[in-house]
């Protein structure tokens, strides 16, 4: 009798003494993969998206599109792979937003993007400064947010949004130091700023232009090499500056000389050092103040973003020490420091359900294999699903996939081909045990042979039926 494909496989495996060391390892290097493997929320789907800021100043919105726009819109559109080329016009400066096909190298895409805006200057009205170009990729998306507000009860009132600002703005560089971090915004609470506010009457009594106060505020804060001279053998260098950093290094900036007298910019203007006018407001509120009358206080948020390819489970972790470590020195006393995104925890919470459902559905169907088939079938089914994933699990690692809702639902889909083949072949060696017409390996490679072709044809059905969706284009593609 001819023996099929499935058979010899089957007859190798059964008269090999490394079958059981082959098991073994398939399961080591899975456990290995299982805690290796980064997890996160989102999966890694490459679009190059790029936004450019166009400057024109003292333009209209109209005068921008027309000029700055329209032409920089020909020129991207004609890149190759760009799909999309997005703009918008405000008065002074134009964005815009070029989005390449699914699955561009980035930077192959950012240096086509310079070499076409570099070989197309000429196009551009003359002395419009090069765009500032930012890409953007999913790991922009923040994954791990902080919440800073005041505890409640007396003297949460003086918590203000500016307060809250700085202290997050020195959390923000602790934050930052730790490792896969690639960077954090703040949310909420008006910024610091030194305000120079202008008096007319000063400006007219001192015959002093405003245009005069802008250029030598620009030009005291800077900070440059003044020249240097030799003296006892040594070198000196001379620099000028420092930058203007307080309210009364602004107010001493020296505007003219008349008569003798020093004309500063305290004398013809008031300079506030504080905070910035409000442009946004964020409010925190409790279920205890839902009940009653709703009481709002400011808030300030620490936006988190990752490294491409980073565990956001370890990071997650990491951070998370790294704030218990920084209460007190730069987290005070009165302040909380909420967590309220952890997309880290949530993937790491799928990947537990999925590990806790998947071995309950091995040990259920294992089951009722073992009530309806005997302890044979049983064993089959439950130890050819874990060896199953667990190679998968291997090859996530080499080819440097992450657990995340897509190879989740991935794992979950094959869950019910890998039981029913395996269910399939048990039964028919079953079957053949019980003729007892011959020794039990031979029974088990005749019962092998005779299914386990059908078995891979009806797999291979099933991988040509999503065959189809390898190409599918545009963004569903990846997923």
């Amino acid at each position: 009798m001819k023996i099929g494909l499935a058979g010899r496989l089957a007859d190798a495996f059964l008269n090999s003494k490394l079958t059981p060391l082959l098991m073994a390892a398939a399961l080591g290097v899975g456990a290995f993969s299982l805690v290796t493997v980064a997890s996160e929320e989102e999966p890694q789907i490459v679009v190059p998206l790029a936004d450019l800021y166009m400057p024109l100043p003292g333009a209209t919105p109209e005068e921008v599109e027309n000029r700055v726009l329209i032409p920089a819109e020909d020129v991207l559109s004609g890149i190759e792979g760009v799909e999309y080329v997005y703009t918008h016009a405000e008065p002074g400066f134009g964005l815009v937003t070029v989005r390449y096909e699914v699955g561009r190298d980035m930077e192959e895409s950012l240096v086509r993007l310079y070499t076409e805006l570099l070989g197309n200057a000429d196009r551009m009205p003359p002395g419009l400064p090069m765009p500032l170009v930012k890409t953007v990729t999913i790991d922009d998306v923040p994954f791990f947010t902080v919440t800073l507000y005041g505890d409640e009860g007396e003297g949460r009132e003086d918590r203000d949004g500016a307060g809250l600002r700085r202290m997050a703005e020195e959390l923000r560089v602790e934050l930052e130091k730790t490792p896969d971090v690639r960077k954090i915004d703040v949310i909420g609470g008006p910024p610091r700023e030194v305000r120079v506010e202008l008096d007319a009457e000063s400006l007219a009594s001192h015959g002093i232009d405003p245009g005069l106060v802008v250029r030598r505020l620009q030009a005291a804060n800077a900070r440059s090499e003044a020249g240097h001279f030799t003296r006892n053998d040594r070198v000196v260098r001379v620099t000028s500056g420092p930058f203007l950093a307080t309210a009364k290094d602004v107010e001493a900036v020296v505007l003219d000389v008349r008569t003798g007298e020093l004309i500063q910019v305290g004398d013809v203007a008031r300079v506030v050092d504080g905070p910035a006018e409000v442009e946004t407001y964020t409010f925190q509120i409790s279920r205890s103040e839902l009940a009653g009358a709703p009481a709002t206080w400011p808030l300030v948020t620490l936006a988190v973003s990752k490294r491409p390819g980073a565990d956001a489970t370890e990071l997650g972790r990491a951070l998370e020490a790294r704030l218990e470590e920084l209460r007190g020195p730069t987290i005070p006393e009165g302040i909380t420091a909420r967590v309220t995104r952890n997309y880290g925890e949530t993937a790491r919470e799928k990947v537990t359900t999925l590990q806790e459902h998947l071995l309950m559905a091995v040990l259920a169907v294992g089951l009722v294999v073992l009530v309806t088939m005997g302890w044979r079938s049983a064993l089959v089914v439950m130890i050819a699903v874990p060896v199953t994933f667990a190679l998968t699990l291997f090859v996530y690692q080499i080819f440097g996939y992450t657990l995340n809702r897509v190879t989740l639902f991935a794992l979950i889909f094959v869950t019910g081909i890998v039981i029913d083949d395996s269910i399939i072949v048990a039964e028919n060696m079953e079957r053949h045990f019980a003729m007892r017409d011959r020794p039990l390996r031979a029974a088990a490679r005749a019962a092998v042979d005779e299914v386990g072709n059908p078995t891979i044809l009806a797999t291979l059905t099933v991988i040509a039926a999503v065959l189809p969706m390898l190409f599918v284009s545009g963004l569903m593609g990846p997923y």
